[in-house]
């Protein structure tokens, strides 16, 4: 696969609504879809269980009880997909569509998000690190690994919110040679939003990589899941010569219905990597090696365990594109 050097990449602001039908929600996603495209956007990044709109095509007794909005949900599940892998491949881009609790085989609930590729196909990243509210009350599960996704501007990674907040994810990507770090967000407290923020802006730094952030907003009162929504879209980077003095290329006006589109060159990654005034990349490993004063113990890198980044990443295989069902 060709390389290229520069990506277009929209994040989506994502202003969630009671939409009462499947069709409405296609057309949504569709005229979203196009508006993206129709500014250069090649890669087009949806949010964190933004899907949960979905629940309002149901009755009342469905949408207004979480355990039921969870099997309903299932009954969409492929179109949801299938719908997001059309798209990609008739506007001949890459879309990380909403995240979705996903009932496995043994009925445990995953927080999924499908990469869906221009030729159709699709792959997926679940959810690594779970919220309390996601464990406590909605008793969503981890997923078991770590994903790279090959593209024709190189490999990126997803980091689903939480993730992100956790170096040791963006990190096993980055070194298995993801440039971008893709993280859909759904936050409901300014707090939230800025602690999301904040590991991107982290992420970036400290592997002086790209780092995207797409989040939800809005209110949605009828729902228990998705009801306050607080955010604004972010493109992050290395502080270093060549980029933003803050590492903020881009950021979305706060809780408002947009896409923050952003050309991304990807040759200034292995430049700063190269020739930075730092190399936060570089020296990643050094601090495993620092001996602290005072203590006998020498930090090491542990030998075993799900995050250590060798362990865990993968280059993410395609399924083919599945039916739709309109």
């Amino acid at each position: 696969m060709t390389t290229r050097s520069t990506v277009t990449v929209a994040a989506a602001q994502y202003a969630v609504e009671f939409l009462g039908s499947w069709d409405r929600y296609a057309a949504k996603i569709t005229a979203m879809t196009e508006t993206a495209t129709g500014q250069g956007a090649q890669l087009l990044v949806f949010p964190e269980y933004a899907s949960m709109e979905l629940a309002s095509i149901f009755p009342p007794e469905i949408y207004g009880d979480m355990d039921n909005q969870f099997a309903a949900l299932q009954t969409i599940a492929e179109p949801f997909l299938a719908l997001h892998c059309q798209l990609a491949q008739q506007h001949d881009c890459y879309i990380v569509a909403a995240s979705f609790p996903l009932a496995l085989a043994d009925g445990r609930l995953v927080n999924r998000a499908y990469f869906c590729r221009p030729d159709g196909s699709y792959d997926f990243q679940d959810k690594l690190i779970m919220t309390r509210f996601e464990h406590e009350e909605w008793h969503v599960v981890p997923g078991d690994e770590i994903k790279i996704f090959e593209t024709r501007f190189g490999h990126v990674g997803i980091n689903i919110c939480y993730d992100s907040e956790f170096p040791m994810v963006a990190r096993s990507q980055v070194e298995a040679g993801a440039d971008l770090i893709l993280v859909p967000s759904c936050t409901d407290t300014h707090a939230g939003y800025q602690r999301v923020r904040t590991g991107c802006r982290a992420r970036a730094l400290e592997n002086q990589c790209y780092v995207i952030m797409a989040p939800v907003v809005g209110m949605a009162a009828w729902s228990d899941a998705i009801d306050i929504n607080v955010g604004a879209a972010g493109v992050f980077t290395p502080i270093d010569y060549g980029f933003p003095s803050d590492g903020v290329m881009a950021t979305g006006e706060m809780n408002q219905d947009m896409w923050l589109v952003v050309e991304l060159n990807l040759a200034e990654i292995a430049r700063v990597r190269a020739e930075g005034q730092v190399f936060n990349y570089r020296d990643w490993h050094r601090q495993f090696n620092i001996g602290a004063t005072g203590l006998d113990a020498v930090v090491t890198v542990p030998e075993s365990g799900w995050l250590v980044p060798a362990l865990v990443t993968s280059v993410a295989h395609a399924h083919p594109a599945p039916a739709r069902k309109d």
